[in-house]
C-alpha cells in the first residue's frame, strides 16, 4: 500500500489514469483503416466469430502492450492490391502512432505492421464468384 500511495502521488492528488488496452487497440485499428491501401484488418478465429455473431470487432487485428506511459503495437493489415506495401506500411506506422499518442498520451515505441494478405477489387471477387458457380 506504501508503494501504491507514493504512485498516486506523484501523478497528482486526484489519482491515476488507466487506460485499458481494449481502448488503445481500437484507436489503432480506426487508424490504420483510415490509412489508403488497406482493405482491412486480418482477425483470427475469435474476431470473425464475434463479426458472425453481429458485433463490430475495431480491435480486430491488433494487439497491443499498454505500460504505465509507453505502448507497442503489432497490427496485422490487408493491403489493397496494387499499392506499394512499404509505403502503406509506413503511413500506417505513423498514423497509429499519432492517433494513440494524441489520444491517450502515452508515448508509442513501436508499430509493427504484419501484412497478412492482399485484397482484390470486388468487381473481380464478383466475377470469380459466378465463375465458381
Amino acid at each position: 500500500m506504501a508503494e501504491e500511495s507514493k504512485a498516486l502521488n506523484k501523478k497528482g492528488n486526484l489519482g491515476a489514469v488507466r487506460i485499458a488496452d481494449e481502448v488503445v487497440s481500437i484507436i489503432a485499428g480506426l487508424a490504420a483503416t483510415e490509412v489508403n491501401g488497406i482493405e482491412g484488418m486480418s482477425g483470427g478465429l475469435v474476431g470473425g466469430i464475434a463479426e458472425m455473431l453481429g458485433k463490430k470487432n475495431f480491435a480486430k487485428g491488433v494487439k497491443v502492450e499498454v505500460g504505465e506511459k509507453e505502448a507497442a503495437v503489432d497490427l496485422y493489415i490487408i493491403v489493397k492490391y496494387g499499392v506499394r506495401i512499404p509505403d502503406v506500411a509506413l503511413s500506417v506506422q505513423e498514423n497509429v502512432k499519432q492517433a494513440i499518442e494524441t489520444m491517450t498520451g502515452l508515448s508509442v515505441i513501436e508499430v509493427n505492421v504484419h501484412v497478412q494478405g492482399v485484397g482484390f477489387p470486388q468487381e473481380e471477387k464478383e466475377e470469380e464468384e459466378a465463375r465458381v458457380r
